[in-house]
């Protein structure tokens, strides 16, 4: 289990959780310069551009129980216009059928991740939401990085809403939802580090494997983490926060199963194929919907 006693450095990028394990790993010092070198509390002048390409994003919330969502919204590129590089205009209205929702309100922390499929490039942000009415909104930054394109698989996505899939509620996995899992070679996860922890916030991430990635056994998931660029954003948000929320996507049907419930670390498990260690998530509820776009 990482230790959590040393102190943070003053300037660090990173919360409470993400150090811990950092500390673990023995590689803190190194993600210390990292992190201030490309944490960032604004959006560098290519995330302003690229977010405007873009026909969805996915977007982490939390609701006023604390419980974390997970969820795609789609529309035309230019629904997401960057004014400055410090806030980020989303022209998406209210959905009521959309559970997330709930944790999209004015002043809500909220994680984004801006992915372009075809060309493997991401690029994410959390902050908080500015909202003053139900036809958009507005993200002021807290913290703006890119990613690496390592485990993402290359689609050309466009928004098409000509099937229309009725939203609906789910007390645990069905045929259907593990039917989806199984074939998935990706999904996205959203995590919080819960209220009042120093550079913590909400976040959504993605993770890509082979299609099987995900293991199934009754109602729990387990998932190989790989080696990725040492932030540990989900991880180290499961260390403080075990709830969580996973968006799975078919972006063939254009249908998207968002589930609900508490990951934990097997820090010494590494029996899953490339993996450096696993994780756990224990589902216990969820919901099923439209995506909006379509591979």
């Amino acid at each position: 289990m990482p230790d959590n006693a040393q102190q943070k450095r003053p300037d660090s990028p990173w919360h409470e959780g993400e150090l811990a394990i950092q500390r673990s790993l023995g590689v803190v010092e190194r993600m210390d310069a990292t992190g201030r070198n490309f944490v960032r509390s604004f959006m560098p002048e290519q995330h302003q551009q690229f977010f405007p390409m873009l026909p969805f994003a996915v977007f982490g919330a939390v609701d006023a129980q604390g419980d974390v969502w997970a969820t795609m919204r789609a529309a035309a590129p230019g629904f997401m216009q960057a004014p400055d590089a410090w806030n980020l205009d989303i022209r998406l209205p209210r959905d009521p059928d959309d559970p997330a929702d709930a944790g999209m309100g004015d002043a809500h922390s909220i994680g984004m991740l801006g992915i372009q499929l075809e060309t493997r490039r991401r690029n994410r942000l959390n902050g908080a939401i500015l909202r003053d009415g139900d036809v958009s909104f507005t993200i002021r930054v807290r913290q703006s990085f890119g990613n690496c394109p390592q485990y993402i698989h290359p689609r050309h996505v466009m928004v098409d809403r000509r099937v229309s899939i009725d939203a609906e509620p789910l007390e645990g996995l069905d045929a259907r939802a593990r039917k989806q899992i199984a074939a998935a070679d990706t999904f996205f996860v959203a995590t919080s580090s819960g209220e009042g922890v120093e550079n913590g916030g909400v976040d959504i991430s993605h993770r890509g494997g082979p299609a099987g990635f995900v293991r199934i056994a009754g109602d729990v998931l387990t998932i190989p983490d790989y080696r990725g660029n040492r932030y540990f954003n989900t991880l180290g948000n499961l260390l403080l926060d075990a709830r969580a929320a996973l968006l799975f996507v078919d972006f063939a049907n254009g249908e998207l199963l968002q589930l609900q419930g508490t990951g934990e670390v097997a820090w010494g498990e590494h029996d899953l194929p490339g993996a450096e260690r696993t994780w756990r998530f224990k589902v216990s509820g969820g919901w099923r919907g439209p995506t909006g776009v379509y591979a």
